[in-house]
This record gives C-alpha cells, sequence and structure tokens, in this order.
C-alpha cells in the first residue's frame, strides 16, 4: 500500500490553495495526501524589501530543508521563487499547466489608466511619444516590493515614485486601500486563483513578467521514486519547456534568484516565442532580446538568448545590477 504523501506548504491563502489543487490532483490519480503548513522567512518579514533581505529562495528554503529532513514528501512552490540552482538532493516532480504570466496594475481612481495611457482597447506606444512626456505634470506613487518590476515602471515612467509592499495578497491589497498611492502591481495568476482581482485592474501587457511567473512547481527528494511517479500524471510538459527556458536564461546572466531580468517563452504551432530583457534598477536603461525557433531545437534556447542579450548591451547591465547587490524579487 502506497503511503500518504505529505505536501509541504506555506499558511497563505494562495500558497494552501496551491497545494489543495495539487492534493485534489494527486486525489484523482489515486494517491492519497495531507497537508502540512508552515512559514518561510519571506512571510515572517512582511517589512523589508526582499532585494533587501540578501538572501534567494526567501520563500522556498523552510520547505525545502523540510523535504530534506524528512517532515515532508513533497513540497509545492510558485515557480518563479524557486532558485535556478535547486538544493542539492532535491529534484522536480512536475510542473503544473501555467496560469497567466502577466502583472497587473491594481488603481483607485477610475480615470488613473487613462492617465498612464491606458486607452481601454491598448496601452499608448510611448516610444513614438517620447517616455518622459507621457503624463506631463503628475506624477504618481506605484507600490512594489518587486526591483524587476520597479525597474520596468521606471524605465516607463521615469517621474514617478515607487513604494514597497510585502506581504501576502491579501495584506498588500489592503494595504494599497490604507495608504495614498495610486496604484499597486500584483500577478495576474495570485490574485485570480483565489478570486481577489479587483474590479479596477488592468493587464500591464507591456511589462515582461518574471521567469516561470504563473507556474506551480512541485519537488520531492532525490531518492524519492514514489512521490516523483506519483507527481508525473499531471506534469504539464509544454509549461515545463517554457518555463525551463525562462529560468536558464535568468541563470545564463546572473546564477541566482530574480532580479531585474524578465523572461516569457510561449509555443505556438510548433514554435517557441521567446522575449527576455534586463533593465536597469532606476529604469534608466534597457536591453532586449526576441527570438523565434521551432520547439524542437529550443532546449538551450535560453542560454542562446542570454548571451545575444549579453553582447548588446546587456552585461553593462549586468554589472551594474551585481554592484549593487539586489537580489530577491519573488513575490506575486
Amino acid at each position: 500500500m502506497s503511503k500518504v504523501l505529505r505536501i509541504g506548504t506555506r499558511d497563505s491563502q494562495l500558497a494552501v490553495w496551491q497545494a489543495t489543487l495539487v492534493q485534489d490532483l494527486l486525489k484523482q490519480a489515486g494517491h492519497a495526501s495531507e497537508l502540512v503548513y508552515m512559514k518561510s522567512e519571506g512571510d515572517v518579514d512582511t517589512i523589508t524589501p526582499l532585494y533587501a533581505l540578501g538572501v534567494t529562495g526567501v520563500f522556498t528554503k523552510t520547505l525545502d530543508a523540510a523535504l530534506l529532513n524528512n517532515r515532508i514528501d513533497i513540497a509545492v512552490h510558485s515557480m518563479k521563487d524557486v532558485p535556478t540552482q535547486m538544493a542539492q538532493g532535491i529534484r522536480e516532480a512536475a510542473v503544473l499547466k501555467r496560469a497567466s504570466a502577466k502583472d497587473i496594475l491594481v488603481y483607485k481612481d477610475d480615470a488613473f489608466p487613462e492617465r498612464l495611457g491606458y486607452t481601454g482597447k491598448g496601452w499608448t506606444d510611448l516610444s513614438s511619444v517620447g517616455s518622459h512626456t507621457h503624463h506631463l505634470t503628475t506624477s504618481h506613487t506605484i507600490a512594489t516590493g518587486s526591483i524587476r518590476r520597479i525597474a520596468q515602471w521606471r524605465h516607463r515612467y521615469p517621474g514617478d515614485r515607487t513604494e514597497n509592499l510585502r506581504g501576502n495578497v491579501n495584506t498588500r491589497l489592503r494595504k494599497l486601500q490604507e495608504h495614498e498611492w495610486d496604484g499597486a502591481i500584483f500577478a495576474a495568476a495570485g490574485l485570480e486563483r483565489i478570486h481577489l482581482r479587483p474590479e479596477r485592474s488592468i493587464d500591464l501587457d507591456w511589462m515582461l513578467p518574471a521567469p516561470a511567473q504563473g507556474a506551480i512547481l512541485i519537488v520531492c527528494r532525490e531518492e524519492d521514486d514514489q512521490a516523483f511517479t506519483s507527481c508525473q500524471h499531471f506534469h504539464d510538459r509544454e509549461t515545463a519547456l517554457c518555463t525551463h527556458i525562462e529560468r536558464s536564461f535568468l541563470s545564463a546572466l546572473m546564477g541566482g534568484c530574480s532580479t531585474p531580468i524578465s523572461a516569457l517563452a510561449m509555443v505556438k504551432e510548433s514554435q517557441v516565442f521567446f522575449e527576455g530583457n534586463i533593465v536597469a534598477p532606476d529604469g534608466s536603461t534597457k536591453a532586449s532580446v526576441e527570438k523565434t525557433i521551432p520547439v524542437t531545437e529550443a532546449g538551450d534556447l535560453g542560454i542562446r538568448a542570454a548571451r545575444e542579450i549579453l553582447l548588446n548591451g546587456g552585461q553593462e547591465l549586468v554589472d551594474q545590477i551585481r554592484k549593487t547587490g539586489l537580489a530577491a524579487d519573488g513575490q506575486g
């Protein structure tokens, strides 16, 4: 008789939703399981900006330690929170089918999107009018704990201010209402999964997401074949391919967890469409890369894209990021 699999999860509403989804998928495949709740370092400290914590895996290492200590059998992570170099003794058991990879803006004033250049049908191409003239006389305040989102927002809206925003999605939505901020940035998947996306929100189609944003990763111990096999029933190969391309792009550039580096790979008609960028932390400069190749040739696409962007302005930005010591960016 197979054992009851112990599923490790953070205790936030979103994390529990993700773990419960995995529990349901295991049940459908005929495997019994139970949830084991924990708090990560990132959950305990909700004040310090993520990049100032100075560690990778701030949301994942507590669960990984429990896994290696045999307190749990599998751990469920938001894949974008997982360091590109996983802990020794841990392997990927499954990647679930991806939800939306987009970032969204939650705002208070109905007129705010128009002031940003959103027409209701899409975003104005500010490159045609000059990014420094987008809202002329008004400076806005946007809240986010993500250095990647800060960098991209400042690149598009250099006159705006950003404020640090930490905590689970429920806490961040509440803080937005309590503070004199114009809006805050969230991952679409996080709010949509637990049905918390406000009516006053819009997709930031111009903002490239974090590598593996919107995907859920399940990990297990390397030697635990039962846990691995149990999760293979719902492993999504297309999502795995795309997220691995994005994470290899990140790894080839920085070798660590999230930074002002963004990437998105998508499969359409047997082709992989890839876009990546690096943005200076202050938003002043950006280097980008786009590539389209057949799925059959996409195994090393992330590495190839990283090499290309380094030769086209990316190396100077990577050096700048390393000097600042910026690191974690994992929160949705």
